[in-house]
């Protein structure tokens, strides 16, 4: 049997290096909001002949404010600028030499706040009903063993969801500079996602916690955790795996949009795994004393 969890000091060292990478790259990139949330015009065509500095050229006549471009994988650019009209719409296509226009779309400033606090509201709502349904699924442990707190169960996931969410934030914030990508919806889409996967494997560890403390008693705790550990060890290892097989065949062979989208869950799947065990599951032993429950 593996010694995991009397190693956790490494384990968490090792998440704090992380953690505190994803923050620097954070304050020194700090990633831009897509249309989705600041609002604005999107349009999507190919690339023809134009290079992005031709395009700013012909449209520097235009009061279109900042004009972001970013080149794909589908031979496409992708112009971000302000809200205009269909109007300024059509002339800028004319500038332009009248590509062909794969997609074009028009989010107000209203509507890109709306997405934003809706946003947030969803992913705060979500932490804290993990919280609750956590700390009322080991609510038995507290009754039956007073030093096994329900609340550190709840908090030592929420612990490890934040740790998720930092850690794609912050790889998220690598992928704008390297690929120029925006937060958008998807990007909420993949954090819900993790969490969901994250919070579940966290679970599985902490309800094998709570069999093996029925089973072998409250002495020498820290055993008990580490035996469920291992027993959860290669479980938690085959899902990731999986899980990361069918994304990995997205990453490579969906369009650029779902392939960011397929490179953030992977990082989230990875990240999540790591947590339950590395985050989640020390942390409740934290305070405790090395033959105590």
């Amino acid at each position: 049997m593996y010694k995991i969890i009397q190693k956790r000091k490494i384990l968490v060292g090792i998440s704090l290096f992380f953690c505190l990478a994803s923050i620097l790259i954070l304050i020194l990139f700090p990633p831009r909001l897509g249309i989705d949330f600041q609002g604005g015009t999107m349009i999507e065509i190919e690339k023809g002949d134009l290079t992005i500095s031709q395009i700013k050229d012909k449209l520097s006549s235009f009061d279109l404010g900042e004009i972001r471009i970013q080149a794909t994988q589908n031979d496409t650019y992708v112009l971000r600028i302000k809200e205009i009209d269909e109007q300024l719409h059509q002339e800028i296509l004319k500038q332009l030499g009248n590509p062909t226009e794969i997609r074009y779309e028009i989010v107000g400033p209203v509507i890109g706040e709306e997405v934003k606090s809706k946003s947030k509201v969803a992913i705060i709502l979500a932490l804290i009903l993990v919280f609750l349904y956590i700390v009322w699924a080991f609510r038995k442990l507290s009754r039956i063993f007073k030093h096994q707190e329900s609340w550190r169960y709840g908090v030592g996931a929420i612990i490890a969801l934040a740790h998720d969410m930092l850690i794609m934030s912050g790889f998220y914030a690598l992928l704008g500079v390297l690929k120029g990508v925006e937060i958008n919806t998807l990007f909420v889409v993949a954090l819900l996602t993790i969490l969901g996967y994250s919070v579940n494997d966290t679970i599985v560890i902490f309800d094998r916690i709570r069999e093996n403390t029925l089973l072998y008693g409250r002495e020498n705790f820290e055993e008990v955790v580490n035996r469920s550990l291992n027993e959860s060890l290669v479980r938690s290892f085959n899902t990731s795996l999986t899980t990361i097989f069918v994304l990995l065949s997205l990453a490579f062979f969906a369009g650029s949009g779902i392939q960011t989208f397929a490179l953030i869950l992977i990082i989230g799947v990875i990240s999540g795994t790591w947590s339950s065990i590395a985050v989640a599951t020390p942390f409740i032993l934290s305070g405790k004393k090395k033959n105590s429950s």
